[in-house]
């Protein structure tokens, strides 16, 4: 026995949700990506959906956005990794003494197995973070 129509209820939990979203503090939600991920957000931020959910014993409201991260990668001429970071560029090459402005005939040496194991945990972090965002947007 029904109590009351089911598009109704979805209706107005829907509403409900579209209320709360408008009313998010993006300065804050930005602050956070930017303290935590050390990025910032560049374009706009596109909405995917909300729901109600239960989350350490306790109601909580989930909201699925997708944003566009902005990516370094710097690789010598063997194509091989040298630096990838989700940070801005200026903080990035800001400070970083290990960066020179190279000659375009200059040939830099190729990396050997200490590198190629750095490249492999930076892929790992960044692959970590990538999840993160997704999981926890």
């Amino acid at each position: 026995m029904k109590l009351t129509n089911p598009e109704s209820i979805q209706k107005s939990e829907k509403e409900f949700i579209d209320t709360i979203n408008a009313e998010l503090d993006w300065d804050v939600i930005e602050q956070l990506l930017l303290d935590k991920h050390n990025f910032e957000v560049h374009d706009d931020i596109a909405y995917k959906d909300g729901t109600l959910i239960v989350y350490n014993n306790e109601i909580a409201y989930k909201f699925d956005f997708e944003i566009k991260v902005p990516l370094s990668v710097i690789f010598n001429r063997g194509g091989e990794c040298l630096s990838m970071s989700t940070a801005r560029e200026d903080e990035m090459f800001g400070n970083n003494h290990d960066m020179e402005i190279q000659n375009s005939s200059t040939e830099q040496p190729h990396s050997g197995e200490a590198e190629r194991k750095k490249e492999r945990g930076m892929a790992v972090e960044i692959a970590d973070l990538i999840s993160e965002i997704n999981n926890k947007a």
